[in-house]
């Protein structure tokens, strides 16, 4: 009888240790999924994050002073450029500053996007009221952003109305 009594004590202790180890293995496998949603969820998130201070461009409009600060902003970060046109120099597609990039052709093709030299423009100019870059504080610019076949935002389109 004394056999008896632990082999069921050592069968329920391993009947025991299986349902816990199943429990165990259930409720990992459970955090495992959430884990993963909750890793995709944070990357669109980050990635909302990030082009959140572009969205504000997105075909909008804003004031000259808006444009000056996205000029000081944006035109030193790499792989971007800012293209302003006012009305003093419509006739030569305005004036780009950080980099130039390429804007023709399809939007879905490699290039389009892509920056193509460094831009020339300088921003005391965008001050100046005898320059053609000349930015009028009040004025009313037409914004838009501009993204490569990646969906990345490469840079920033002000045409003043």
């Amino acid at each position: 009888m004394n056999n008896a009594s632990t082999a069921l004590k050592v069968a329920a202790g391993i009947f025991l240790t299986i349902a816990l180890i199943t429990i165990v293995v259930i409720l990992f496998i459970s955090a495992q999924e959430a884990t993963k949603t909750a890793q995709n969820n944070f990357a669109d998130i980050q990635t909302e994050l990030s082009q959140a201070s572009y969205t504000v461009y997105d075909g909008t409009t804003i004031s000259g002073s808006q444009v000056t600060n996205a000029l000081r902003k944006f035109s030193g970060k790499e792989q971007f450029g800012v293209q302003v046109t006012t009305g003093k120099n419509k006739g030569s597609n305005g004036q780009w500053y950080g980099n130039t990039l390429n804007t023709s052709g399809e939007l879905t093709s490699d290039s389009y996007g892509s920056v193509t030299a460094k831009a020339n423009g300088d921003m005391n100019n965008t001050m100046a009221e005898s320059s053609a870059e000349y930015v009028n504080p009040s004025g009313k610019f037409k914004a838009a952003i501009i993204k490569d076949r990646s969906n990345v935002v490469r840079g920033l389109v002000f045409t003043q109305q």
